[in-house]
């Protein structure tokens, strides 16, 4: 006869078999894995069916083919009864014989989305109302060998609805414009604010377990969370702040001790705790000794991201342990507000391990509707990206979602520093009892999720908010606006404020962006201009100036939003439209097309430049308007990227020393127009590949001022440089340059400064006599003679006025090249916006969009699936500006 342990071990492996059950087991505890396959019903019983935890409602649906793909055409808006509608996620599953026998059984649910009440065999044990914290449910009374749960779940839109109803004072906005087509009321439930729709994005209120769920048996103490700071003090020595979280559930005090060690820096030290019954916060805190040189983590383009392993056991009486291996990385991180020479107000910079640091960078938006679709593969892809342009920083926007532990992990690992805005944007907010509290313990939940990453380096309060104030954007009677400005204070000031400070003094918090930072806490933290440019940040756009003209953009002390829209590719939009649909005045264009005239603003700032597209073909001549949009984004916002880099050390007017461009945005969460560089599905658009270009670490730049052609050389490099600038001029006939300048070497340090210069109508002259209409500058950076970085180029008019553009005639040869293809290119005269593109083949080039004026040009292909030089041949598809026309 078998031993009873053996019958027990047998019986949890045909669990694991029957119920996809995971679990885990040491001497103080065990944990059990509710993940995998659940049923979903709705609340009238007309659906049944099973779906995936974490998940949501909507791929559920999707996987079962009870609805087409979400994104398809108007499916938005045929599919909004879904977060109408309330339904019920349950599941049955059984547990070891003996799990009554521990002293405490937990129900942990990381993320729920959102509203909800949760029974454990028919009794209800809790009620979730954000979407943004963890529930922690005592179950040790209740969990049996043979459970049952179900989750019921509310209409987010409609709970939102009636708690606006409530609210003794209207609380603005009440819905989103209506050309967002999304759903009321957002800013009274803790949920993705994005999901009701933004002006980018769809209307998609999930519901579900949208993050891991469990069960967790133990005995004495449960470890909650484990944070860690490193901390630079004025000593210059480094110490580690330790945080842990405990529930303790003996009956009388708890004696351990904690040992910390991270070898190479010779870090073993232990020290004894005694802690009493209930959630107990342990600290602790490890000095590093001065004699040893600690290899700091840095941001991209500055060094490595250095890491060292870190190990904390708990050993408490009784023999009861718990331990935890990770990395641990040392940076410090400084916000500095101080006077400038020469210009009224204060700076507005980062310094990194106390390196000044211009940030360099987009915005981050939820990379999905749905956040089960989104893969391990497809988040380092989209952050490689970051990376592979040139890139330093993120901002993790207000109105989308804390990102996962795995968005974190990668950002510390590739040296992304991230401006983690907490949620709330664009709207005023409640503060009554409960949503106060909601909001304290989402706050406290995420600083101890976070903290411990480096590559976090400001906290900010919200987005736009206190402009909202201060520009009185929801019209409210000037005799009510002191209602607003005080919930405003008591949401970001006296609420998340002093919980940001207190669980973490190593990084800044700011109450907003745009803010006006120290200036905006001197007006009572709501500045009556937080755009202006002698503080902080701003956020900007015009679609009606003309891009091309620098001196209609601010000069801030740091743009953390512009930019312009475009459409993305037809090989996106053909995935979730059909060829009625390929039109730029058709139903879905406009349907997909959540911004104001966003469409009739495009094509308006293109027209500036460039002539319509014409073509015979009517889904030709689409395809050739998304690539005009395209071509008009990439070359604005690099235009206005280039003057926001040359202003960094520079004070014209006392404006300038601008420190930090990150334009707005750099991903999709859908295939439809928006600002982002990279379309749904991860292909760059013609924007991603020009911020390479002008994000690399050493450029050059041109703009016109008064008739004057200026080319100023950046630089992010911590020591010297010497490079040459050669500049040539071409006519767009001819692929030989009609004359060329190489000038002495030039030093190139950390700053911005003025490296060539020259009339234009002096340059037009030698260059045999050319003329504005029929030449372009072209310039670049030399090192040895070899090129150092990007060419780039100079306009010398719109490229609608150009004279003797001909058909470049390109033709391509590939062959393959270690682990990618290398795309030969032949031209016979000089081509703007050369754009390659690879239909229905994942990947990315080297190079694109460029201005092809010497003869022949090799760019890479990487691809991200199996691929031949046949097929690539087959799908390849080149356009130029003149191909347009």
């Amino acid at each position: 006869m078998a031993p009873l342990w053996a019958l027990i071990w047998c019986l949890f492996m045909g669990l694991e078999q029957t119920w996809g059950m995971k679990w885990k087991s040491n001497d103080r505890s065990q944990t059990f894995s509710l993940n995998g396959r659940w049923d979903i019903r709705n609340s009238h019983g007309s659906y049944k069916l099973k779906g995936e935890v974490p998940g949501c409602v909507h791929t559920a649906l999707a996987e079962q083919l009870l609805i087409e793909d979400p994104y398809v055409r108007f499916n938005d808006a045929v599919y909004k009864w879904i977060a109408q509608d309330e339904w019920i996620y349950s599941r049955t599953f059984s547990l070891p014989l003996d799990i009554r026998l521990w002293q405490k059984v937990i129900l942990v649910f990381e993320g729920i989305d959102t509203v909800s009440t949760i029974l454990l065999n028919n009794i209800s044990v809790a009620k979730t109302y954000n979407m943004f914290t963890r529930y922690t449910v005592d179950v040790t009374k209740i969990v049996a060998k043979d459970n049952n749960i179900e989750v019921q779940f509310q209409s987010a839109v409609n709970w939102a609805k009636d708690r606006s109803g409530n609210s003794t004072y209207k609380v603005p906005p009440d819905c989103p414009p209506q050309v967002q087509k999304g759903e009321c009321h957002v800013n009274f439930i803790r949920k993705s604010q994005c999901s009701f729709s933004w002006d980018w994005g769809p209307s998609f209120p999930t519901q579900g377990i949208w993050k891991e769920v469990r069960i967790e048996a133990y005995n004495a103490f449960h470890l909650d969370y484990l944070s860690f700071v490193p901390v630079f003090d004025k000593i210059s020595q480094w110490t580690v702040m330790f945080e842990s979280v405990f529930d303790v559930i003996t009956n009388g005090p708890l004696p351990g001790n904690v040992t910390v060690k991270i070898p190479d820096l010779n870090v073993d030290e232990m020290q004894t705790f005694v802690l009493i019954p209930g959630q107990q916060e342990l600290k602790m805190t490890v000095k590093i000794s001065k004699k040893i040189e600690v290899n700091l983590w840095w941001p991209n383009g500055y060094g490595s991201q250095n890491s060292y392993n870190l190990t904390v056991k708990f050993l408490f009486d009784g023999g009861y342990t718990v331990e935890n291996t990770t990395k641990i990385y040392f940076r410090s991180v400084e916000l500095v507000e101080e006077p400038i020479q020469g210009s009224l107000g204060l700076s507005f910079y980062m310094k990194i391990n106390q390196v000044p640091i211009f940030l360099k960078g987009s915005n981050w938006i939820p990379a999905d509707s749905f956040q089960d679709k989104i893969t391990l593969n497809r988040l380092h892809n989209l952050l490689q990206s970051v990376v592979d342009a040139n890139m330093n920083t993120l901002r993790v926007w207000g109105g989308g979602l804390y990102e996962s532990d795995e968005f974190y992990r990668l950002c510390d690992e590739l040296g992304i520093m991230v401006w983690q805005d907490f949620m709330f944007a664009c709207a005023l907010y409640p503060t009554d009892k409960w949503f106060l509290e909601t909001v304290e313990a989402e706050v406290i939940h995420q600083m101890r999720r976070l903290r411990s990453h480096p590559s976090i380096i400001v906290w900010s309060g919200n987005n736009e908010n206190e402009a909202a104030i201060a520009d009185n954007w929801f019209s409210i009677p000037a005799e009510k606006e002191d209602v607003y400005r005080m919930d405003y204070v008591t949401l970001y000031i006296k609420t998340i404020m002093p919980l940001v400070l207190k669980m973490d003094e190593t990084r800044p918090f700011i109450s907003s962006s745009p803010t006006n930072g120290k200036e905006s806490v001197q007006e009572y933290w709501l500045a009556k201009n937080p755009y202006d440019n002698h503080y902080g940040d701003i956020h900007y756009y015009s679609y009606i100036t003309d891009c091309w003209d620098w001196k209609s953009y601010p000069k801030p002390r740091l743009a953390s939003e512009y930019g312009f829209q475009s459409w993305p590719s037809l090989s996106t939009l053909k995935k979730v439209s059909v060829p009625v649909d390929w039109h730029y005045t058709s139903n879905f264009c406009s349907h997909r097309q959540h911004h104001s005239s966003g469409n009739e603003q495009m094509l308006s700032q293109a027209k500036l430049h460039y002539k319509n597209p014409e073509n015979n073909d009517p889904i030709k001549e689409f395809q050739y308007t998304l690539y005009l949009t395209q071509v008009m984004q990439a070359q604005c916002v690099k235009l206005q990227t280039e003057f926001y880099r040359r202003s960094m050390r520079e004070i014209v007017g006392g404006l300038g020393h601008t420190m930090g461009a990150l334009y707005w945005q750099l991903n999709d969460i859908w295939q439809a127009p928006s600002w982002s560089s990279i379309e749904y599905g991860g292909k760059w658009k013609m924007l991603h590949y020009y911020a390479k270009n002008f994000f690399t670490p050493v450029a050059a730049s041109a703009f016109e001022d008064k008739d004057v052609l200026q080319i100023y050389g950046v630089s992010d490099l911590t020591k010297s440089l010497s490079l040459q600038l050669e500049v040539k001029v071409y006519r767009w006939n001819s692929l030989l340059p009609v004359c060329e300048r190489l000038t002495e070497e030039l030093i190139f340090n950390v700053n911005t400064s003025q490296i060539y210069k020259e009339p234009i109508p002096e340059l037009l002259r030698r260059c045999q006599n050319s003329t504005r209409e029929n030449s372009v500058v072209v310039f670049s950076l030399l090192n040895q003679g070899q090129p150092y970085s990007s060419m780039n180029w100079h306009y010398l008019t719109s490229l609608k006025h150009a004279q003797g553009l001909l058909q470049p005639n390109i033709t391509v040869s590939i062959t393959r090249e270690n682990t990618g293809f290398a795309f030969h290119l032949v031209t016979s005269s000089v081509a703007p916006f050369v754009w390659l593109d690879v239909w229905d083949i994942s990947g990315r080039f080297s190079d694109n969009g460029f201005l092809l004026a010497e003869k022949t040009k090799t760019v890479y292909f990487y691809p991200w699936q199996t691929t031949s030089v046949d097929e690539l041949q087959r799908f390849l598809n080149v356009t130029t500006l003149q191909d347009i026309y």
